[in-house]
């Protein structure tokens, strides 16, 4: 059934598979490691706006290595996850420096890139050159799983291990780069992980999971954790928007690890005693901090509800206060028109913008 399958999805992906997504033009190998790491763990709708604004910023591997990470994660702001933006800079450095600006074609060389593993390795040489390489993201281990019936969680090491040998398997000779977008199509669009459209299915006929009335059980979810652990959280952080008199925002750099990572973010604190401190300490001649409206935030495990306190000040209590790379004072304005371009978490970003707003009008 193995050597059944490639024929079966290529000929479903030149009826009903997706031809018009724009990273399907020009299929470059750097066009199409953008594209992977973009839509890891990220809708397609979501993806193509940012990727089309990423291509025409960045249109090859020496103008994303060369330009500042900030304004990469400038162009990544809203698009979550950021330690892909991050190393997809590193990445480009790497190709720069030890390929000569030119994306390596050796499998070994693209699976050792910061941020790409086996499967996304894969992807980027079978869809931009059509070489021989299986892949194994979320959506194929679905399909994989019900078309061969197998059980257990594909986060089971022995399970990914059987479905890695499934994926070399049906993997064809020839045409892998159209088996391989019809394969990611398939678990996108039709074999999705609730309410799989089973009847316009190209490989309906001969799936064990359709067959046995088990799509819903197969693949078998991760043990489920307690009711305790799966209580989604909430957290509340008090950020200080502090503001000179040329309209400029303190911001600061948080580290690369963790909610936010690399990103330029207003002092955050724990409570507003804390918060009412530090702009006493930090600024000059702060006037009297002002309540602003609260804004609510989901991550993947909880949610965060910003609580803003505005503070007008005539700059940093002391000039050596300011930390050259870890801090500094960021006009709104200047990222309008082009200008002083830097990653943001959304949330700010849209605090600032509509701050911005009120200010000129």
């Amino acid at each position: 059934m193995a050597q059944w399958v490639g024929p079966a999805l290529i000929a479903w992906h030149a009826r009903s598979g997706r031809h018009d997504l724009p990273w399907q033009s020009d299929r470059t190998p750097y066009r199409v490691w953008i594209s992977e790491i973009m839509l890891q763990q990220t809708q397609v709708a979501t993806v193509i706006p940012y990727f089309e604004r990423f291509m025409a910023r960045f249109p090859e591997v020496r103008t994303l290595a060369d330009a500042p990470l900030d304004e990469v994660l400038h162009l990544w702001t809203g698009l979550g996850y950021y330690a892909r933006a991050r190393n997809l800079h590193r990445a480009a450095q790497q190709i720069r420096d030890q390929h000569d600006g030119e994306f390596p074609r050796r499998f070994d060389a693209v699976a050792a890139l910061p941020g790409i593993g086996r499967s996304t390795a894969g992807a980027i040489l079978a869809l931009s050159s059509g070489a021989r390489h299986a892949i194994l993201d979320g959506n194929v281990k679905r399909v994989l799983a019900r078309f061969f019936g197998i059980e257990g969680s594909p986060a089971e090491r022995a399970v990914e291990q059987r479905l890695w040998s499934l994926a070399e398997a049906c993997t064809p000779a020839v045409a892998v780069d159209i088996y391989t977008q019809a394969i990611m199509d398939l678990g996108a669009t039709l074999c999705t992980r609730r309410r799989p459209a089973c009847v316009p299915c190209p490989l309906t006929a001969h799936c064990r999971a359709r067959c046995d009335g088990r799509q819903h059980d197969i693949p078998a979810p991760k043990a489920r954790p307690s009711a305790a652990a799966r209580a989604r959280k909430a957290r509340r952080a008090w950020m200080v928007v502090a503001i000179d008199g040329a309209g400029a925002t303190f911001l600061e750099r948080r580290p690369e690890q963790g909610i936010w990572g690399g990103l330029w973010c207003l002092p955050e604190f724990a409570s507003e005693a804390a918060a009412r401190s530090y702009v006493q300490q930090r600024f000059r001649q702060p006037r009297q901090l002002r309540a602003l409206p609260s804004l609510q935030h989901a991550f993947t495990h909880f949610d965060l509800e910003i609580l803003p306190l505005l503070a007008e000040c005539e700059g940093p209590a002391q000039a050596a206060l300011m930390e050259p790379g870890l801090t500094l004072w960021y006009n709104p304005r200047e990222s309008a028109t082009g200008r002083a371009r830097i990653g943001l978490p959304a949330p700010v970003k849209e605090l600032l913008e509509t701050l911005r707003q009120r200010m000129e009008s």
